[in-house]
């Protein structure tokens, strides 16, 4: 969260790598389905939240290129 605030408060995001949040964002999707599967709300929604902060990051990030 303290990430998605600086991105969105400098309009700068050259902070944060493209390949690195790509590989994040889609191991928390994974960790996402896995709970998904095991019914585990605890691990459904910490994993949906961050997910949720790291899409508007990557959407900081294109559009302040």
């Amino acid at each position: 969260m303290p990430q998605m605030f600086k991105t969105w408060q400098t309009k700068s995001a050259k902070d944060v790598s493209f390949v690195t949040l790509i590989t994040f964002i889609s191991g928390v999707f994974l960790w996402l389905i896995y709970g998904i599967y095991l019914q585990s709300l605890p691990i459904i929604l910490a994993n949906a939240i961050t997910l949720i902060f790291n899409l508007i990051i990557l959407w900081l990030k294109i559009k302040y290129r």
